[in-house]
């Protein structure tokens, strides 16, 4: 495998970090010579164990300011249960309900919906035109949302909203300076987006495996969580794969179908699509060998832990699943929608491997909540 080509692929996904946040990436990308990083008051954990010790041993308050947890309740319910600010019973119950849909079958009936969009959306690449991945993964994305949550709605709008929520609520978890009304800005674009979501129709097997999950979370909040983490991490991940698979040169693994599940597992390791996990300390413990006082911010950085900025993706040679699964979390509140967001990938990969595609023009998006690609415009080889 040519590392030239490697370093190709690593200097164009490099951009999505630093057209977002470039202060911030540049300070975590100076602090990753060590496990733990202390900058204050806060936390920079980069190291395998200690990111796994973190979000495993150590209490966290998942609805402080500035988590995940707590931007999710402000903006989308107030009172909490969308998943991400939940604990014990509650959340093992959500979860439940959620891996029902997400589990071996749910997943294959969902895979009946994106299969025949995939076609659809990339049949023009067959006559030499260019595609923009951007907007198949934004319809794939809106099409799995509403199958899995059983809403009427159009999949392309509620994919417009989930990430119009997300860019909105962003700032209020992440390190920088705060935008004037942000929490407004929050709450009023995730109540657009709840709206969005109740038109519930009778809902195929997928969805009514869902449980308990997807029948309470028809009434608002937790749909709209679901709907913003599945959008903006499938329309962040799927197009910065794919560019970096054409620009690594991979089609040879993406087109083997034995080689391409730990293909799609090694892209995903290397693009991260959320590469930083906010997190609050509930009362005092250590990481990594370092004292943790409660109350003190933590910046887990999922894609250092996971090996991402030294490793490049190889099929042949992956990355052990331990390894690679913790740019999806770890523990009880790792990301329920893991085997997905892999199958998703692979599916894609194997629909353009026969075009071997090369990426022809590449736009950062500047306000998306993840980093990504407003535009990734591939089209196939000559």
């Amino acid at each position: 495998m040519d590392p030239m080509s490697h370093a190709r692929a690593r200097r164009r996904d490099r951009r999505v970090y630093l057209g977002g946040h470039p202060v911030l990436f540049a300070l975590l990308a100076a602090t990753r010579g060590r496990p733990v990083r202390r900058i204050g008051g806060t936390l920079l954990v980069h190291g395998a164990d200690a990111y796994r010790q973190a979000l495993t041993r150590l209490p966290l308050d998942r609805t402080a300011a500035g988590t995940t947890g707590g931007a999710a309740r402000s903006a989308l319910a107030g009172d909490g249960g969308v998943l991400f600010d939940q604990e014990g019973g509650e959340h093992r119950a959500d979860r439940r309900g959620l891996a029902a849909g997400l589990g071996t079958a749910g997943v294959e009936e969902l895979r009946a919906r994106w299969q025949p969009l995939l076609a659809r959306r990339l049949a023009p690449l067959a006559q030499g035109a260019e595609v923009d991945l951007v907007e198949p993964a934004r319809e794939l994305s809106g099409t799995v949302v509403c199958a899995l949550l059983g809403s009427a709605a159009d999949p392309c709008e509620v994919a417009r909203a989930a990430a119009e929520a997300a860019a909105a609520s962003v700032r209020s978890h992440l390190p920088g300076p705060r935008r004037p009304r942000a929490e407004a800005a929050a709450a009023r674009t995730a109540g657009r987006l709840r709206d969005l979501l109740g038109s519930v129709r009778e809902v195929a097997p997928a969805a009514a495996r869902a449980g308990s999950a997807a029948s309470g979370a028809r009434d608002g909040a937790l749909a709209a969580m679901v709907a913003v983490a599945a959008v903006n991490t499938t329309v962040a991940a799927l197009p910065r794969a794919v560019a970096w698979c054409a620009d690594a040169g991979l089609w040879d693994q993406a087109g083997d179908a034995a080689l391409r599940p730990a293909l799609a597992a090694e892209l995903l390791r290397v693009t991260a699509a959320s590469p930083l996990l906010p997190r609050v300390a509930a009362s005092d413990g250590t990481v990594g060998g370092c004292p943790v006082r409660g109350g003190e911010r933590l910046l887990l950085v999922a894609r250092h832990a996971a090996d991402a900025h030294r490793r490049d993706p190889d099929a042949r040679r992956p990355a052990e699943p331990a390894l690679s699964r913790l740019v999806f979390g770890a523990g009880a509140h790792a990301c329920p929608g893991a085997r997905l967001a892999s199958v998703q990938l692979a599916d894609v990969l194997a629909a353009l491997a026969p075009y071997r595609p090369v990426v022809t023009r590449a736009r950062v998006d500047r306000g998306a909540a993840l980093p990504g690609w407003r535009t990734l415009c591939v089209r196939a080889a000559s």
